[in-house]
């Protein structure tokens, strides 16, 4: 009797229940500054239309409005080479030394897609998207200014939650009579530029 006992109070004995041990991992969420301010320069390069290519310097302003949608005020300046005809002319010159100076003003609007990360190296990953820019504005060149549109697209990395760095294109499109006909004129830059959140 006192052996079925015994085994009946074993059986009531509830199981123990085993802790699993496991290491938990630290999770380091990305820090990006929520200020809708951006502000910076750069430089690159700028192919003006029949008269060749030259470096380029701007300065930006970008306002977020949206995590989509920003807009963004630039100014910047380059200076025309010479055209063919000045070349193969010997002396001839069709702008003095200060109508050659390239000088841009536009205000577009911008699209962010695709966001993502850049990885450098198994342990540092930074924020990084592309966008689209659109917008119109004024370009000063040989003595006029003139209405242009620029259409562009770019490419921005953040090493930090305050710092962003730009790759980007645009084309700044406007009527040029110069060489004695109208015509559309393609003038595109490519810009490296960096920009800090305020």
């Amino acid at each position: 009797a006192a052996a079925d006992e015994a085994a009946e109070d074993a059986d009531s004995t509830p199981p123990r229940v085993i802790e699993p041990n496991v290491a938990r991992r630290k999770i380091k969420t990305p820090k990006i500054d929520n200020e809708n301010w951006e502000i910076g320069g750069g430089a690159g390069f700028l192919s003006i239309e029949d008269f060749g290519t030259s470096q380029t310097y701007a300065l930006q302003a970008n306002f977020h409005v949206t995590e989509d949608f920003f807009f963004r005020a630039d100014v910047g300046q380059s200076t025309a080479g010479r055209t063919s005809f000045e070349t193969l002319g010997g002396d001839i010159e069709l702008l003095t030394g200060n109508q050659r100076k390239f000088t841009y003003y536009s205000l577009s609007v911008g699209y962010n897609f695709l966001p993502g990360e850049v990885y450098l190296g198994r342990k540092l990953a930074m924020n990084s998207g592309f966008y689209l820019l659109g917008g119109i504005g004024s370009v000063k060149f040989a003595g006029e200014n003139r209405l242009t549109i620029n259409l562009g697209a770019g490419y921005r990395v953040l090493p930090t939650d305050w710092l962003a760095i730009h790759i980007g294109v645009q084309d700044r499109v406007f009527d040029s009579d110069l060489l004695g006909e109208t015509k559309v004129t393609n003038n595109i830059e490519m810009l490296l530029s960096a920009t800090v959140f305020f």
